[in-house]
C-alpha cells in the first residue's frame, strides 16, 4: 500500500478506539463527514468493510479488530520514537497527558509544575480532571495520577505524595440542628452530600476502618457532584456532611469553618502515584517531570 495511505490508516485506528466518528474527527480536526467518506474510501481500496455503522455507534467489523490489532502498536511506536527525537536536541522537549483528579492536580501535580516547566519551555503538559479509572493506553495518556490502592498492577507506579487520610467534615450551623454522628452508620440518619463517579455513574461509598473492621456506607441527601470543590463548597453553605481528602479541608477546620466527626475511622492510607506502562521508555521530557515530582519523603 503506498505511503500516502498511513494518514488513512491513523484515521481508522483513531475511529476504531473512539467508537464515534464524532469525537475521532474532533481529535483529528476533519469534519465527521470527511473522516467518513476516508473510511468508506479504504474499505473500497481494501475490498473489506472494517467498520459495522449504526445511528448511535460505530464498531469494528472481525476484519477491523484484527486491523486495529496490528496498527495501533506500531502507531503507538511510531508516536514514542517521534517523542523520543526530542531527546537528542539540547533542551528537552514534547507533549506529556497525564490524567488526574482535581484534589491531585492542584495540590500535587500544579505546586511542582509551576516551578518546573520555566525552566524548560519546550515542554507542554496537558492535564485532564478525571475521576474515573481511565485506561491511559487506550486514551493514549503518558500517565496517569491516583490514589497507591488504585493503580492497576501491570503499571510502573511511583509515589509522588504523602500518605493521606479522609475528613468527615459539616459546618458547625448544621450541626446546630442534629447531634453528631458517633459511628459511620448513624451518618444514614443524615444529609450527606455525595460523588458520583464517573466510571460507572454509581455514587461513592465512604470506606471507614477501625481496629482492623472495615465498612462502606452509602449516604443520602440532597446534593450530588462530581468535583470534591462543589462538595466543599456546599458543606461550608451549611448543606450537610462531605467526605473529602483531610488536606482539602484542613484550612476550614483550622479556622472553624468546618467540623470533623469520625475522625477515629478514618486511618491513614497510600498517597498518590504517578503510573505509566511499563513497556514504554520515558523520553527526557516525561523522565525530567518523574525526577520533579518523586515523593522523597520529607
Amino acid at each position: 500500500m503506498a505511503r500516502t495511505n498511513l494518514n488513512d490508516l491513523a484515521a481508522f485506528v483513531m475511529v476504531a478506539n473512539e467508537r464515534s466518528f464524532t469525537r475521532a474527527a474532533a481529535k483529528l480536526g476533519i469534519s465527521p463527514s470527511a473522516l467518513s467518506h476516508c473510511m468508506r474510501t479504504l474499505e473500497e481500496r481494501l475490498g473489506v468493510r472494517l467498520l459495522t455503522r449504526t445511528t448511535r455507534s460505530v464498531t469494528p467489523t472481525e476484519a477491523g479488530e484484527r486491523l486495529l490489532r496490528t496498527l495501533a502498536p506500531r502507531f503507538e511506536e511510531i508516536d514514542y520514537e517521534l517523542a523520543a527525537l526530542s531527546d537528542l536536541r539540547e533542551k528537552p522537549a514534547g507533549n506529556i497527558r497525564i490524567t488526574t483528579d482535581e484534589y491531585a492536580a492542584n495540590t500535587v501535580l500544579w505546586p511542582v509544575l509551576r516551578k518546573l516547566l520555566p525552566d524548560y519551555p519546550d515542554i507542554h503538559v496537558e492535564i485532564v480532571i478525571d475521576y474515573g479509572l481511565t485506561d491511559i493506553v487506550a486514551e493514549h495518556y503518558d500517565a496517569g495520577v491516583r490514589l497507591g490502592g488504585m493503580v492497576a498492577k501491570d503499571m510502573i507506579a511511583m509515589p509522588i505524595g504523602p500518605d493521606m487520610r479522609m475528613a468527615t467534615v459539616a459546618a458547625p450551623s448544621y450541626f446546630a440542628h442534629c447531634k453528631k454522628p458517633r459511628t459511620p452508620q448513624d451518618l444514614t440518619s443524615h444529609r450527606c452530600i455525595n460523588l458520583r463517579l464517573p466510571t460507572h455513574g454509581g455514587l461513592y461509598a465512604w470506606e471507614f476502618e477501625k481496629n482492623g473492621k472495615e465498612l462502606r456506607v452509602r449516604v443520602d441527601g440532597q446534593l450530588t457532584f462530581n468535583s470534591g470543590s462543589s462538595m466543599l463548597q456546599a458543606s461550608l453553605d451549611g448543606f450537610g456532611i462531605t467526605y473529602l481528602p483531610e488536606g482539602h479541608v484542613q484550612p476550614y477546620l483550622a479556622s472553624g469553618q468546618l467540623v470533623q466527626v469520625l475522625s477515629d475511622w478514618t486511618p491513614p492510607y497510600s498517597g498518590y502515584h504517578l503510573y505509566y506502562p511499563s513497556r514504554r521508555q520515558p523520553t527526557s521530557a516525561f523522565s525530567i517531570i518523574m525526577g520533579a515530582l518523586r515523593y522523597r519523603g520529607y
